[in-house]
């Protein structure tokens, strides 16, 4: 898909098959585990012999995404499949990984439980910085906004800094999207998302993605997914597919869903530490600025307590109480109930596509 087209055009014709009449414009999805193959030349002949490594219909959903991200797709069960596919297939021990202190809880887990005992070393930095040296990391993990503070950085620098030190890039999209920033544009080697979240928007399925220009790392990274089969089925690549036709709409709403309630939420008394990289006096306001197209749907702030988050959560109409985050629904998520390193109170509200009004209405009555 040529690159003067706009957000809404690349999102609604991504990944499509030539039009051919009588045929679908989206093909429905091929379940199968075997094929046939050639009685001679077996899978020589064709793209698909077994349903672990081939299947056009996810071929179909990774075109479309790489086309959005800008660069070569895998797809995965889950973000933290395709997230531990990039981590295990570039680091070997004796390795150092940079990882967010501040990003997502489980990658953190994972890195306690699994890489320190492979015997990667595991670093940390917030992601607003500072950063320590990259003499002698192997790979650096960003992940901007972060989840769930939304701390923003800035990716053409530190990646600049980090190919210098001889460091590989990854950067985590899941929150901004391909549509809100293209890590690769920006320098990062390997891009990475849960595609659970905002990619597919319905708050039914789980989904993972890597994307990477390098045709080594995409090897690595293929072949981590087909010795480990952690495969999106081929019904939900074809629900993922089907979604991203409404990313553009979905996300213009809930941005703008967003930058609503952080302006209500900051003007409120009894609300804390509102975060949003949107508003002009956020912290990360400067650089999301710069370097991001759009902001995405999500808001953070403190309410104080456990207490008066469920008391908020009970009384709201339109707020559903949930984790995930993305969907078009509204939802609310007091992280530390997940074992987060957050206050008691930390909100993560998810921004759906309501009416504005409404949303604004119901916000403010059930914190009251």
């Amino acid at each position: 898909m040529t690159a003067s087209f706009g957000d809404g055009t690349r999102c609604v014709h991504a990944g499509l098959p030539e039009p051919v009449p009588g045929q679908p414009f989206l093909p429905g999805p091929v379940f199968a585990a075997p094929y046939h193959l050639d009685p001679v030349t077996g899978p020589a002949a064709a793209p698909d012999g077994y349903g672990r490594p081939d299947n056009p219909t996810r071929r179909g959903l990774e075109a479309a995404i790489g086309e959005l991200e800008g660069g070569d797709c895998r797809a995965f069960a889950t973000g933290q499949a395709a997230i531990t596919a990039v981590l295990m297939s570039v680091l070997r021990p004796g390795d150092t990984v940079l990882l967010p202190g501040d990003g997502y809880y489980t990658v953190r887990s994972f890195a306690a439980s699994t890489l320190e005992q492979l015997g990667v070393r595991v670093v940390y930095a917030p992601t607003a910085g500072p950063y320590p040296s990259f003499a002698g990391v192997r790979l650096v993990l960003l992940e901007t906004p972060a989840n769930p503070g939304l701390d923003v950085c800035d990716v053409s620098a530190l990646s600049a800094a980090a190919h210098e030190a001889g460091a590989l890039v990854a950067v985590d999209n899941t929150t901004a999207t391909p549509l809100g920033q293209r890590p690769l544009d920006l320098g990062a080697d390997i891009t990475v998302a849960s595609g659970t979240k905002a990619l597919t928007g319905h708050s039914d399925m789980l989904l993972g993605y890597a994307a990477t220009r390098s045709a080594d790392l995409l090897g690595r990274i293929t072949t981590w997914r087909s010795h480990t089969g952690a495969i999106p089925g081929a019904f939900d690549a074809w629900l993922a597919h089907r979604s991203l036709a409404t990313l553009d709409l979905r996300l213009a709403r809930q941005s703008a869903n967003a930058a609503a309630v952080a302006q209500a939420l900051a003007a409120r008394s009894d609300v804390e530490l509102v975060r949003w990289p949107g508003l002009p006096d956020d912290p990360s306001y400067e650089v999301a600025s710069r370097q991001m197209r759009r902001i995405p749907g999500v808001v953070s702030f403190d309410l104080g307590s456990a207490e008066r988050v469920g008391r908020f959560l009970t009384a709201s109409r339109l707020v559903f109480a949930a984790t995930s985050f993305g969907g078009l629904h509204t939802t609310a998520d007091r992280r530390a109930q997940w074992g987060d390193a957050t206050p008691p109170g930390f909100v993560r509200l998810s921004c759906g596509i309501e009416d504005p009004a409404d949303l604004l209405t119901d916000l403010n009555a059930s914190l009251s």
